[in-house]
């Protein structure tokens, strides 16, 4: 099995930009309503927004707001439309980086990510020009610290994982996204904690940043401090050393 670290670039600093209360849940809040709006009310048949809600209830997002958020998507409620739109671009060493965006004013948003990309030394892209370098995966981390790495990966597999790898009792998990519904229940329904479960985008190949790396995340961090802006994938490769560091300036 592939070791976990290939897929930072997708979770670049997750932990620091979770820890931006307000902002994470205005965009659990938008996500949960657009999936809502976009499938059905029913998590048991719409995987997008199964995850949603799993991710809204792992930051701890109030169950009435999760519930109300449900209720705008479906129309049951009156609220804001939201509509999604993808950037694609490049930074530094072309690296690939594609943002997706959730927005009631679009004009607004497409500036705000032009002058990002423009302010850092990135460049905007035109449609296609990235997106095909990343494929959408179920992701899923489980905490199973009773299990030894044997068991855990089998566990995943046997649940109808594509691939798993367990360090330090943890079980990172990934699916299709036609199966990350069955994998997601069969942990849950197992007693599993569940610890963040996502749809969310893997790269297919990464460009070495090493040489980049403070640039290339200032891009990047910049890019998803945008109020629209939901995630940011990008395909690059930096060592666990010079993110670690960064990470403490």
């Amino acid at each position: 099995m592939s070791g976990h670290n290939k897929w930072s670039s997708i979770k670049h600093k997750k932990g620091a930009a979770d820890a931006k209360r307000g902002r994470i849940f205005t965009r659990l809040t938008r996500e949960i309503i657009t999936a809502a709006r976009n499938g059905s009310g029913d998590v048991n048949t719409n995987p997008r927004l199964r995850a949603a809600v799993s991710a809204a209830r792992n930051a701890n997002m109030p169950k009435d707001n999760i519930e109300k958020a449900i209720k705008r998507g479906t129309g049951e409620i009156a609220g804001t439309t939201y509509e999604e739109y993808t950037y694609e671009g490049y930074g530094h060493n072309g690296v690939a980086i594609l943002v997706e965006v959730m927005t009631d004013n679009k004009n607004r948003t497409v500036a705000e990510v032009r002058h990002a990309f423009t302010k850092y030394g990135g460049s905007l892209a035109e449609s296609g020009a990235v997106s095909w370098i990343f494929h959408q995966k179920g992701y899923i981390e489980v905490e199973a610290p009773e299990m030894n790495e044997d068991d855990a990966i089998m566990a995943a597999l046997d649940a109808g994982a594509e691939d798993a790898e367990y360090e330090d009792g943890i079980l990172y998990v990934y699916t299709s996204v036609s199966d990350f519904h069955v994998v997601l229940s069969y942990f849950e329904k197992n007693g599993y904690q569940i610890r963040e479960a996502e749809l969310t985008r893997t790269p297919t190949t990464t460009i070495d940043a090493n040489d980049v790396a403070e640039k290339l995340i200032k891009l990047i961090d910049h890019l998803e401090d945008l109020d629209d802006v939901q995630k940011v994938y990008s395909n690059y490769k930096i060592s666990d050393e010079i993110l670690n560091r960064l990470a403490e300036n």
